[in-house]
């Protein structure tokens, strides 16, 4: 996995930036100033370095200058990083020889998009070892013979020696610029010394101009006294003038500053203001979840309360099944009765009031066996609707 080191005094902008770069599958390490940063690549040869131009103790040019010195991370990519970019900015970037300046914060997926598009770059400038292959001879086996591969470490050595020669080179550019700079000088010195020897003649015939001016100068003492006191106060306008320019250029360099403190502060709140949008996604899941242990535990509740309502139901029921057996078990004695009152009819004509009483009674009997059936049905139907809410309860419950 490709190690990449973020270096950056704004906890926040590194906590934005690893988990944009998690994401695309690289592994991330931190460093929360410059200090950090230079005592891991000391030790550690990350694939790619990004890091804030300003920071409290080593900047972002300094960390790419160390990079860029250190032989084994010579060609390492360095990717800068800045709420302000400018002229300035991208100049230094530049004379330090970074890959590149992005703006923070960072709009979308520019992070993981630059990383990706220098990690590739750099993969494309890696050459491959040459193999050579040579043919088999009269006195050797029909077999091919290669060449041995440049090492990783010899061709570490030849970018060494490459970048070292692109160092001297400028070097030389710069030597010979200074060399033609002094001929330049020594030429117009040349200049200056013939128009002393000039000025010589010229002060001897003002020497004698001098004298004739001495004595006017006598007659304008008074006036010179006022010209001194004016030069005074003149070289004190003057210094209070290059006090003043002091102050405006401290006050630019100040004004600088804060543009780009406002511009990191800006930064900070953005990659904040992320931090706080996933915290609320927590909060609301975790409020879900609550409002579902809730409606869980209700549900639970409703199904211990029928449950209970169903056994006292079935309570119910068994009570009118007694009462209707014993409603059946008069319906079969008054049935009983009814059947000796007929065999009776012809011996017991006097009994016939009494027959007719006992036949109401048989009429009412009956009556209250059909309100009985009618009733026992009613209790049926329920029980059924009883046990189709049971089993419905009992499927939510499984599905919950």
């Amino acid at each position: 996995m490709p190690k990449i080191l973020i270096a950056d005094d704004s906890i926040a902008v590194r906590k934005v930036a690893e988990r944009l770069l998690t994401e695309a599958g690289l592994g991330v390490t931190l460093a929360a100033n410059g200090e950090e940063a230079l005592a891991y690549l000391a030790k550690e040869r990350p694939d790619l370095v990004v890091s804030d131009v300003i920071m409290p103790d080593k900047s972002g040019y300094e960390v790419c200058a160390f990079v860029r010195g250190n032989p084994t991370l010579a060609m390492t990519p360095v990717l800068l990083i800045s709420g302000i970019v400018n002229d300035e900015v991208t100049k230094q970037a530049e004379s330090c020889r970074a890959n590149g300046v992005l703006k923070k914060p960072f709009q979308g997926t520019s992070l993981k998009d630059r990383v990706l598009e220098l990690m590739a770059k750099r993969q494309e400038a890696i050459p491959e070892s040459p193999v050579a292959t040579q043919p088999a001879s009269e006195h050797t086996p029909a077999s091919d013979k290669r060449a041995p591969a440049i090492s990783i470490h010899q061709q570490d050595n030849m970018d060494q020696s490459g970048i070292k020669l692109r160092e001297f080179e400028g070097q030389l550019q710069t030597e010979r610029a200074r060399s033609e700079e002094l001929t330049k000088q020594l030429s117009e010195a040349m200049e200056q010394l013939g128009r002393a020897k000039e000025s010589e003649a010229q002060l001897a015939t003002a020497r004698q101009r001098v004298s004739d001016l001495e004595a006017q100068v006598t007659k304008l003492e008074p006036q010179a006294l006022r010209i001194s006191e004016l030069e005074a106060a003149l070289k004190a306008e003057e210094d209070q003038v290059r006090t003043l320019k002091q102050d405006a250029l401290s006050l630019q360099k100040t004004a600088g500053r804060i543009a780009e403190l406002e511009s990191t502060l800006n930064a900070e709140r953005a990659a904040a203001e992320q931090l706080v949008q996933q915290l609320a996604d927590s909060e609301k899941i975790s409020a879900q979840a609550q409002d579902a242990e809730e409606r869980l535990l209700n549900e639970q509740k409703q199904v211990a309360e029928l449950q209970q309502r169903i056994k006292m139901l079935e309570t119910e029921l068994a009570s009118q099944q007694r009462e209707h057996t014993e409603t059946v078990g008069l319906l079969q004695e008054a049935e009983k009765t009814s059947t000796k009152v007929q065999e009776m009819e012809g011996l017991l004509v006097a009994e016939r009031e009494r027959n007719g009483v006992l036949s109401r009674q048989v009429v009412e009997t009956e009556q209250a066996a059909e309100n009985a059936t009618r009733r026992f049905e009613e209790m049926a139907r329920k029980l059924g609707e009883i046990a189709g809410l049971a089993s419905q309860l009992g499927n939510g419950k499984g599905q919950s």
